[in-house]
C-alpha cells in the first residue's frame, strides 16, 4: 500500500505549485525512496526525464558505483599493473595501479553528508524543485567558487610531462585543505580521489593513478570544493607539453569544447529555457567537425553537489524548466572528435569515447541574475591555460 502524503505536501513536479495527491513514483517505492509524490499522472509523466535521475546512474554527472573486481596484471620491474587486463579498451590509455591510499581531511573542516559512508543523503529525497538562492546563499556560492578557481589554477600550474595524475590529486587535495575546504569528489558515491583527471579519450570521471603525463597528452581537471555549506564546481582541459599544442586534432577538440561552453553561457538569463543551451552547443561543435557526448549533463549545485536542473548539451533535448534569478547550475559540454557514444571502464567511473578518439570538456558554475548571468568560476587574468590557435593559423 502506498504511503499517504501528509496534508498540503507539495508536488515534486518542476515549477508545479499544486499540492501532491496520493500518486507516488513506483520506481522510488521499489528503491525505498520516500516522499516522491505528484499531483497527477500527467505531471508525473511531464517530469519523468528529470525525476528518473533520482533512481541512480544514467545521466547523472557522478554516479553510484560498486567496487570493481581487480584482476592483477603486474609489471615485475615497477610493480605497477593494469587491473583490467581482459577489458577491451577503446583507445591506448590504460589504468596504472595500485591506487594510493584514500587521503584524509581534518575533522575540523566541515564535511558533506556523504563523506563517511559515500552516500549523498539529499539526492534521493529532495524534490525536483530548483532552488533560487537568497543573497546570503549567493555570497556563499561566490566564495566557494572563487576558492575552487584558485585550486584548479594551482593544479593546472603543476601540469608537465612526467607528473602523475596521482600527484595532481595530492596537489588538489592539499590545496583544498589549505582553504579549509573539503574536496567534494572524495568518497562521493565512493569515488576514491579528490579530483577527476580525464586524459585523451577519457570523457569524464578519470581516477587519478600512477600514469605519467606525456608530452602530447590533453587532460581535463575537474575540481569541486565544499566550503561553509556550499559546493563550487569547474573544470578545464589543458595541453601537456608543446606536442599537444602542435597537434591540430587536439587543438580542434579542446578549443571547440571551450567555445561551446562560451556559446551556451551567452544564452543564460531569466526566462531562458534549459533545453536551449544544447541548441547552441551542438551546432557549434558540428561546425568544428566534432560531436557532443549525450550521457552526461550539467546540473544544479549549491548546498547539494548534484541537484536539479539537468542541463543536456545536445540539441533538441527535452529538459524541463527555465532560468530564474538566484538559480545556480553548471554547464559543462563534453566534445569528441569522433562518435558521441561512450564506454565505461570496469572501475565503474572512467568514461571513454567508444572509438578511442580525443575528447575535451569545460565547465563553469553559473548564477542567474536579474539581468543575465554571473560566471562564478570565471578565469582570472593569471589563470594557467587559455585558448590556443590552430597550428598553422594566423
Amino acid at each position: 500500500m502506498a504511503e499517504e502524503p501528509p496534508t498540503k505536501r507539495k508536488c515534486l513536479g518542476a515549477d508545479c505549485s499544486n499540492d501532491a495527491g496520493s500518486l507516488q513514483c513506483p520506481k522510488c517505492l521499489s528503491l525505498g525512496i520516500k516522499d516522491s509524490f505528484f499531483c497527477s499522472q500527467d505531471c508525473f509523466k511531464k517530469n519523468w526525464n528529470t525525476h528518473k535521475d533520482m533512481h541512480g546512474p544514467s545521466t547523472s554527472t557522478m554516479r553510484p558505483i560498486h567496487p570493481p573486481s581487480i584482476v592483477a596484471d603486474h609489471d615485475a620491474e615497477t610493480n605497477f599493473y593494469n587491473p583490467f587486463p581482459n577489458f577491451s579498451f577503446t583507445g591506448p590509455l590504460r589504468p596504472v595501479y595500485p591506487l594510493s591510499s584514500r587521503r584524509k581531511v581534518p575533522k575540523s573542516i566541515p564535511h558533506p553528508d556523504y563523506a563517511e559512508d559515500g552516500l549523498p543523503k539529499y539526492g534521493r529525497v529532495r524534490s525536483n524543485k530548483i532552488e533560487q538562492l537568497d543573497a546570503k546563499a549567493q555570497e556563499g556560492m561566490r566564495k566557494v567558487c572563487r576558492l575552487a578557481r584558485e585550486v584548479l589554477d594551482v593544479a593546472a600550474a603543476a601540469l608537465r610531462p612526467g607528473i602523475t595524475t596521482d600527484e595532481i590529486d595530492e596537489i588538489v587535495h592539499n590545496a583544498c585543505i589549505e582553504r579549509n575546504s573539503y574536496p567534494s569528489p572524495l568518497n562521493y558515491n565512493h569515488f576514491p580521489k579528490s579530483v577527476c583527471t580525464s586524459l585523451n579519450e577519457v570523457i569524464c570521471h578519470g581516477i587519478p593513478d600512477k600514469r605519467v603525463l606525456l608530452d602530447g597528452d590533453i587532460i581535463n581537471l575537474d575540481v569541486t570544493l565544499y566550503h561553509e555549506g556550499y559546493h563550487g564546481d569547474l573544470n578545464e582541459t589543458y595541453y601537456v607539453g608543446d606536442r599537444a599544442k602542435a597537434n591540430p586534432d587536439a587543438v580542434r577538440v579542446v578549443e571547440a569544447a571551450r567555445e561551446c561552453l562560451d556559446e551556451a553561457i551567452k544564452l543564460v538569463k531569466p526566462g531562458a529555457l534549459f533545453r536551449d543551451f544544447g541548441n547552441a552547443i551542438e551546432p557549434h561543435a558540428k561546425s568544428k567537425n566534432c560531436s557532443v557526448i549525450r550521457t552526461y549533463v550539467g546540473h544544479g549545485i549549491n548546498s547539494v553537489f548534484h541537484g536539479p536542473p539537468n542541463i543536456p548539451h545536445y540539441a533538441k533535448n527535452k529538459a524541463v524548466g527555465e532560468c530564474k534569478p538566484g538559480m545556480t547550475f553548471t554547464i559543462e559540454p563534453m566534445i569528441a572528435l569522433g562518435k558521441y557514444r561512450d564506454v565505461t571502464w570496469p572501475d565503474n567511473w572512467t568514461s571513454t569515447t567508444i572509438d578511442g578518439k580525443l575528447t575535451a570538456q569545460f565547465e563553469h558554475t553559473l548564477l542567474v541574475t536579474e539581468t543575465g548571468v554571473e560566471v562564478l568560476t570565471a578565469r582570472k587574468e593569471d589563470s594557467p591555460g587559455g585558448p590556443v590557435p590552430m597550428p598553422g593559423s594566423q
